[in-house]
């Protein structure tokens, strides 16, 4: 059986770190392991005041209804959570009971300045526990994005992270089956 997970990447930038991220755990997901990144670029900010759901936001929910299981890749803005992912978790949030979300594994990782994005990780998680989304705690992901563990196209070209990607990417598996029991 096939697991299908989204991959969400807090970044809007085409040569992101974090997309970078997010593009090796594709490349190099197991066979049984599909993975779809979201694009984020074109859903507005959430708010009630907008009657009909737009476009690009059912292109995202259709992606959330498939999933087994996220990959939050989390960019870290001022101390916290990237707007475009927080808004986007915002959105489905709304959507009845929390159906698009609740329950579905995620894992959260990073690349950013000076202790990668460990403070945004820990706010999404925060977010994570509201919208009651099971996380993988370890390993921990996160990557100084001006290390030398990229190259200029965002590709995450480092590893040692590469591998620690790939474990965490193995523990959302294993916590996927298992929360499937």
């Amino acid at each position: 059986m096939s697991l299908n997970i989204l991959a969400i990447g807090g970044s809007l930038k085409k040569t992101s770190t974090n997309l970078g991220l997010l593009r090796f755990a594709k490349e190099n997901a197991p066979t049984d392991v599909h993975i779809d990144i979201a694009n984020l670029a074109d859903i507005p900010f959430y708010s009630e005041d907008i009657a009909t759901i737009p476009h690009a936001v059912k292109v995202l929910f259709e992606q959330m209804k498939k999933a087994d299981a996220f990959l939050l890749g989390c960019p870290e803005y001022n101390y916290s959570i990237a707007p475009a992912l927080k808004n986007a978790l915002d959105w489905a949030s709304r959507e009845k009971d929390n159906h698009l979300l609740a329950t579905k594994p995620a894992a959260i990782l990073g690349a950013g300045g000076g202790m990668g994005t460990s403070r945004a990780q820990y706010h999404l998680r925060q977010v994570c526990t509201c919208l009651n989304i099971p996380l993988v705690n370890k390993p921990e992901v996160f990557s100084n994005a001006f290390s030398g563990s990229f190259d200029e196209q965002g590709n995450l070209i480092d590893e040692r992270i590469q591998k620690l990607v790939l474990q965490q990417l193995d523990a959302l598996v294993a916590l996927q089956k298992q929360l499937k029991k």
